[in-house]
């Protein structure tokens, strides 16, 4: 039977501790799980909550900081200090597991020992609502080359995996060492990729592992102020997977091109969208446009810039009332582009 060790970070989030630890301890059959609860010097009673858990179950061990650690010191804690099962989860106490998802995920990486983590579709669900249900009827399995997924993050810049669904083989989460205090928002993305240059990526296809919870003290919620700081984080964790993994990703630098591209469009295209939006007063413009000229030095050539300066000339007042009108433009000229593009190709 495939041993997994789960870690739960707690930082305020006592109320939330039963639910989360009945989803690992009382819903996974087949496997034998051990769960740690590190709370991070809560000014609540998280602490007290996690032990009277802890002194129903065996399975159960809680750690206390004396003083706040942050959140990566803590991930790194159970991570790399204490987790010794063939598994690892990293579960924050206000997600949760879905029925029979470490079931799932060990089963794979039994069957696939060049798979480094195992992953499938989390459930995002609005706090203070009824917990939608999930799909636990596996369709399949992939197995997709480290290499691959790796170059399919640098594509599409992102992620792709909020968190809670991963399943992570031990041995090498120990081998590519923890989660990097420089990257306190994009550790994850950073992360998954350091785990891909090393080893093979499992998806579990048509079932939800994994319940994650919105609500405002969420870490990664972020209002305008905030879209800097994930762009910033995101371009730093790319940079840090080429620094770190280059020599195991054989089209580094091309790859690198690509994402600092992607990351150009996506600061202009949130430029775009303040305009449209009305909402030039608490975006950064000035800021994303440096960003993306940072990212991607002819940011002038790019459509989102061309976008951006045809309402810069229209103003901020007016575009949220002409932007159906702007769009319908944009959309007939590249239809007779693309027209005249064909009857070129016809007419050689």
């Amino acid at each position: 039977m495939s041993t997994v060790s789960v870690v739960i970070p707690c930082y305020r989030y006592g109320h939330y501790l039963a639910d989360c630890v009945s989803s690992v301890l009382d819903e996974q059959p087949g496997v034998d799980v051990r769960v740690l609860i590190i709370d991070d010097a809560s000014p609540d009673d998280s602490a007290e909550v996690a032990r009277k858990l802890a002194a129903t179950d065996s399975r159960i061990e809680v750690r206390v900081h004396e003083t706040n650690k942050g959140h990566i010191a803590t991930y790194n804690e159970g991570l790399l200090e204490w987790a010794d099962g063939d598994y690892t989860v990293l579960l924050s106490a206000d997600d949760r597991l879905t029925p029979g998802a470490l079931t799932r995920a060990a089963a794979l990486l039994d069957a696939s020992p060049r798979v480094g983590f195992v992953y499938g579709h989390p459930i995002h669900f609005q706090h203070g609502k009824p917990l939608p249900p999930a799909r636990t009827r596996l369709r399949g399995t992939t197995v997709y080359p480290g290499g691959w997924w790796l170059e399919r993050r640098f594509k599409e810049a992102h992620g792709c995996i909020t968190s809670p669904e991963v399943v992570v083989r031990t041995s090498l989460q120990r081998e590519v060492g923890g989660y990097d205090p420089e990257l306190p928002h994009a550790g994850d993305v950073e992360m998954w990729m350091r785990l891909a240059a090393r080893a093979d990526v499992g998806y579990l296809r048509g079932v939800d592992q994994a319940y994650y919870r919105r609500h405002g003290e969420n870490m990664s919620a972020t209002e305008f102020g905030g879209q800097m700081d994930d762009l910033r984080q995101n371009k730093t964790a790319y940079d840090s997977v080429i620094a770190k993994c280059g020599d195991r990703i054989p089209r580094a630098c091309p790859l690198a091109d690509t994402v600092n591209r992607k990351l150009a469009r996506l600061a202009l295209r949130r430029a775009v969208r303040a305009y449209d939006r009305g909402r030039t007063d608490v975006v950064p413009e000035a800021e994303l446009v440096a960003f993306a000229a940072e990212c991607w030095p002819a940011y002038r050539t790019l459509p989102e810039y061309r976008g951006l300066r045809l309402r810069r000339r229209i103003g901020a007042r007016a575009m949220p009332y002409l932007q159906p009108l702007v769009l319908t433009a944009v959309v007939a000229k590249g239809r007779e582009w693309l027209w005249w593009k064909s009857w070129r190709l016809r007419g050689i």
